[in-house]
């Protein structure tokens, strides 16, 4: 039985001046499968040989076949470009010459062109190759990392309290909790982060942040550039609201006040009521 959407062995049946035919297995010849001379990816192919071609349909909705190889197969997660949206969904580029549709009812958020998120890949009741973003169920779990791996992982969904929901090597659970991230992160992102703890249910706790050193050092130099960029003064100090911080720095204040005391420990900047000045060199 043929299976749309993923690679099947068939032999070769007729050829013809626009390509050959392979046999679906049904005994009618009419149900015999073309494959395109410009899917042949050049291949010296002779009728009896035996291919092994990837199914689906075209636009007039007739089984057609190709030895190229899309970016996944029916069963599969894929991190796939948007191309275009249109009144029935999104279409996203599959590696073939048709896109293949993200319904409406199969997006739970919206979608941009020009930007990759993470799908998973199926056949819809007509048969069709379709993708959704509602991947949570497709995910599972996994004791090959350790506390302090670092991981890629992309975004695709967010709780009600901004934790992000994380899919590791595009196949395992993951979060990053709220309080784990103060920059911009969006569906479809595909992050850098570092495993910090391994939930009972097997989920991986992740983390954008770097080490407490080496974020004190990076926010001591975005601090002296912001200082040097504004006549040497800002309103900010270690009494400022969290919000003002998150606002302009994008950290907690925290690790504001922790950057703000090495700076000062420095001699390189001095506060008061009104803000924090970058101090002259002598």
């Amino acid at each position: 039985m043929i299976q749309i959407g993923n690679f099947n062995t068939l032999k070769i049946v007729r050829k013809a001046d626009f390509g050959f035919y392979l046999d679906a297995g049904t005994g009618k010849t009419s149900d015999d499968i073309l494959l395109p001379n410009g899917n042949t990816l050049s291949q010296e192919l002779n009728i009896g040989d035996e291919v092994s071609a990837f199914i689906y349909r075209d636009s007039k909705d007739r089984l057609i076949s190709t030895l190229k190889k899309p970016l996944a197969v029916v069963g599969q997660l894929a991190y796939l470009k948007v191309v275009s949206s249109t009144k029935i969904g999104s279409f996203v580029d599959f590696g073939l010459e048709r896109d293949i549709l993200v319904p409406f009812k199969e997006k739970s958020y919206g979608l941009t062109s020009g930007k990759s998120y993470l799908f998973y890949i199926y056949l819809d009741k007509t048969q069709r190759i379709a993708a959704t973003t509602k991947i949570d169920s497709y995910l599972t779990t996994t004791d090959k990392y350790k506390i302090g791996d670092e991981v890629t992982a992309v975004i695709y969904d967010f709780q009600t309290n901004e934790s992000a929901a994380a899919a590791v090597d595009n196949l395992y659970k993951g979060v990053i909790l709220n309080t784990e991230y103060f920059i911009k992160i969006e569906y479809g992102d595909s992050l850098n982060l570092k495993v910090i703890k391994i939930y009972d249910d097997g989920r991986l706790g992740l983390t954008p942040r770097k080490s407490p050193k080496l974020e004190r050092l990076n926010l001591e130099e975005e601090i002296l550039e912001y200082l040097k960029n504004h006549d040497g003064f800002m309103k900010y100090n270690d009494k400022s609201s969290p919000q003002e911080i998150y606002d302009v720095f994008h950290q907690s204040k925290n690790y504001f006040k922790n950057a703000l005391g090495g700076l000062m420990k420095q001699g390189l900047i001095t506060q008061d009521e009104q803000g924090t000045k970058l101090k002259l060199r002598d």
